[in-house]
């Protein structure tokens, strides 16, 4: 089967322009930056029809229960590669084909325990991609808040279940080493957002610290506009949301992740196999703090943050 596969895709290519499923959980304004930063990455593997690639793209719009039948619709339309962007789409699109080629983007599962791959050196199945589940973002998110608002005694975390609970347990695990006490809620859909922000305002925080979800990473605009207006400090893996008016994010450049999926698509369109390609972690990264906003909140950004800082927006 492996051996037939390389064969396939030429034959496939030699006949029409390759279609790219783009699985995304969030709304589709948001997904074209991502389908760029894929093209990039194409275009760097020397993917030779780069720019004729068709993309597919199916958003759920926040509502994670639209992600199966999206997932249905791109294997009925026969694309060459299915985009799967955060883990539930993983799991939809993984449900839906065993024969269609998978690369995920995903921010938040551990792939072996996930039973997404059979190793990451091996993934075995139809399955790789970028994925990272470092627990240490959990831990980073609050030292810098720590170092930045050295009174900060309490924080609201907010927590999307469908990512498990691996970067929950780190925060919580931060939290008790820097005596910061932390309370819990949980987002199930960009529609909770604004509740939850209110509801973690009742508590009267220090900061929130925003997990990593795709949930979160779909509306930055909206997610900056409800922490300034509940006067809060946030601190998220999201670039975006700390360059739409959130106080401060670190985490993977997601147009370096997402170039990184582009470039092992077009792998896979020249013939690799994903159960030979090995799974990638990202690898560049990025702290970005608003000052601009920091000074909205009356704090004073230590200079050993800002210098440390890959992007200060004042």
């Amino acid at each position: 089967m492996a051996g037939a596969w390389p064969l396939a895709v030429r034959a496939q290519q030699a006949a029409r322009v390759a279609q790219i499923g783009f699985l995304y959980p969030g709304v589709a304004a948001v997904a074209s930056t991502r389908i760029a930063a894929i093209r990039e990455g194409l275009h760097a593997i020397g993917y030779v029809d780069a720019d004729r690639v068709e993309f597919l793209t199916r958003a759920s719009e926040g509502d994670p229960t639209k992600l199966a039948p999206l997932a249905a619709d791109l294997i009925e339309r026969k694309v060459d590669v299915i985009v799967p962007a955060s883990p539930l789409a993983v799991r939809a699109a993984q449900s839906a084909t065993s024969i269609i080629p998978i690369v995920a983007a995903d921010l938040e599962s551990d792939p072996v325990g996930s039973g997404f791959v059979a190793s990451l050196a091996h993934p075995g199945g139809n399955i790789t991609g970028v994925f990272s589940d470092f627990p240490e973002f959990g831990m980073k998110w609050l030292q810098l808040l720590k170092e930045a608002i050295p009174t900060l005694s309490n924080a609201v975390v907010l927590w999307d279940p469908s990512t498990g609970s691996l970067q929950l347990n780190a925060v919580k695990a931060a939290g008790h080493l820097l005596n910061v006490k932390l309370e819990v809620i949980e987002i199930r859909a960009i529609a909770e957002m604004k509740l939850g922000f209110q509801t973690a305002s009742a508590r009267r925080p220090d900061a929130v610290v925003i997990l990593s979800s795709p949930i979160f990473g779909t509306d930055p605009k909206l997610i900056a506009e409800l922490a300034l207006a509940q006067h809060v400090p946030i601190a998220t893996l999201f670039p975006d949301i700390a360059r739409a008016g959130g106080f401060m994010a670190y985490g993977p450049s997601l147009v370096g992740t997402f170039r990184q999926v582009g470039t092992m698509v077009g792998k896979i369109l020249q013939g690799f196999h994903p159960a030979d390609l090995p799974v990638e972690r990202p690898t560049k990264f990025e702290m970005i703090i608003n000052l601009k906003t920091a000074k909205a909140l009356g704090l004073t950004a230590p200079q050993t943050l800002l210098v440390a800082a890959d992007e200060v927006i004042e």
